[in-house]
């Protein structure tokens, strides 16, 4: 299974064509992974990479929640799929950034790439430079997810994951 951590800076040319950051072109050539999904990010200003086999799962999960029979879902799964596009890098490990995209980022020229588990996202840099929660709110956030969390649960999960 593929994951990728880092927060790798860069630049989008005049034309909007960036680097994908040698250590996430590595990961993916090394998973067989030669297209990418380019889409916004549900929730934040920044646009998500998918590797092809990752965004076919995301896509078959909200499938399988959605109704064909219900109008809003298919709203939904309509919108999802709509903002999304296919990228192959090049042969030098660059993607175009499509200018509405890049106005949807809010990105000008420079960029940050944060590998976040199985998807890349890319922030404009100025953004990507503050943190996303206050540290009093990371910690307490934390806590209130993990805080119950036994030494046997972190065993259990160790051994699931080895």
């Amino acid at each position: 299974m593929i994951q990728f951590l880092g927060n790798i800076e860069a630049k989008a040319d005049a034309k909007g064509r960036v680097f994908i950051p040698a250590g996430f072109r590595k990961q993916l050539q090394a998973a067989s992974e030669e297209k990418l999904v380019l889409r916004k990010d549900v929730f934040q200003d920044c646009l998500v990479l998918y590797p092809e086999s990752v965004w076919f799962k995301t896509q078959n999960q909200l499938r399988r929640r959605l109704s064909k029979w219900n109008a809003k879902h298919q709203d939904v799964f309509r919108q999802f799929v709509s903002d999304a596009e296919i990228m192959i890098p090049d042969g030098n490990g660059r993607i175009l950034l499509p200018k509405r995209y890049l106005q949807m980022a809010n990105i000008q020229s420079e960029v940050r790439f944060i590998g976040v588990d199985n998807t890349i996202e890319i922030w404009a840099k100025e953004r990507a430079e503050q943190p996303f929660m206050k540290p009093e709110e990371f910690s307490e956030a934390l806590q209130d997810i993990l805080g119950d969390a036994s030494w046997e649960d972190e065993e259990d999960d160790k051994m699931m994951n080895d």
